[in-house]
């Protein structure tokens, strides 16, 4: 490790709070399950520090997914210098694109190379009422749904990530997150006809920002203009529950998506990458 690297513990909470409220729409991943767990606490996740002149400047959430906090480049090498001493425990790498890809720049040769790479993803945001108007038939769902809603996740989780999660335990680990979603009353959904067309979650919720994700319009519906008013519906829901500010990222190169959160009224303000292990 080197001596501008080191595990942060409990005293260091408020620095790191400092950190990722500067970006708080970057970084509300990491800002939700901080809070919720701590910093270093006995459910797997690490957070490092990045301490070029004693001071706190950087840092790396390393959990289920890696997330780069405020790093430059500098940082970034840094962090991989003592990320490649220790074999790869996630299955992901994301955060603003510039940090996340020097990062597993530096260490692709000792975790591996990914699965897939995904080096532009705008990240988007609205802070005000969407431009176009709502689907009043979008509404939260409830365990009544879950029989509907696990195989349009599942349909969602496959052709997003290219692996389905029905392995290796069958589903039982996403079908428990579909649920704690829905308990939460942060899954938002269409059904009509016993058929589900749109659904959308809360995945995040920190610092005043309510991240989406998981939105997914049913093959047999697209094209038709169905993920505007539902998105714009997702958007009130999400404005009026959880937080004012709701922003999602989006793959480059679904033109039909972005195009479609455009009309929405999102705007972006930054840009994300994936990799995936």
């Amino acid at each position: 490790m080197t001596a501008s690297v080191r595990l942060l513990a409990g005293g260091d909470a408020p620095a790191l709070r400092h950190l990722l409220r500067s970006d708080p729409v970057s970084y509300a991943m990491v800002s939700e399950r901080t809070q919720m767990t701590g910093i270093g606490s006995a459910l797997g996740a690490e957070v490092w520090g990045w301490f070029p002149e004693g001071q706190l400047s950087a840092a790396l959430y390393l959990g289920s997914n890696v997330v780069p906090i405020a790093a430059d480049l500098e940082a970034a090498h840094a962090f991989a210098t003592r990320a490649r001493l220790s074999p790869r425990r996630c299955s992901s790498i994301v955060g603003p694109a510039a940090a996340a890809l020097a990062f597993f720049e530096q260490v692709e040769r000792s975790w591996g190379p990914a699965r897939l790479v995904r080096p532009h993803q705008p990240m988007l945001v609205i802070d005000t009422g969407p431009q176009v108007a709502s689907d009043p038939r979008v509404r939260p769902a409830t365990m009544d749904d879950i029989d509907l809603l696990f195989p349009a996740s599942v349909a969602m989780f496959t052709e997003e990530l290219g692996v389905s999660p029905l392995t290796p335990d069958g589903g039982a680990a996403y079908r428990r997150r579909v649920a704690q979603l829905i308990r939460q009353g942060r899954s938002l959904l269409v059904i009509d006809d016993s058929q589900v067309l749109f659904k959308a979650e809360v995945g995040v919720v920190a610092d005043g920002v309510a991240q989406i994700q998981g939105v997914w319009v049913d093959p047999s519906h697209r094209g038709q203009h169905v993920s505007e008013p539902a998105m714009a519906a997702v958007v009130n829901l999400a404005q009026q529950h959880f937080a004012p500010t709701v922003s999602l990222y989006v793959n480059d190169f679904n033109h039909a998506a972005l195009a479609s959160y455009r009309r929405v009224g999102f705007k972006q303000v930054g840009e994300f990458a994936t990799v995936l292990f």
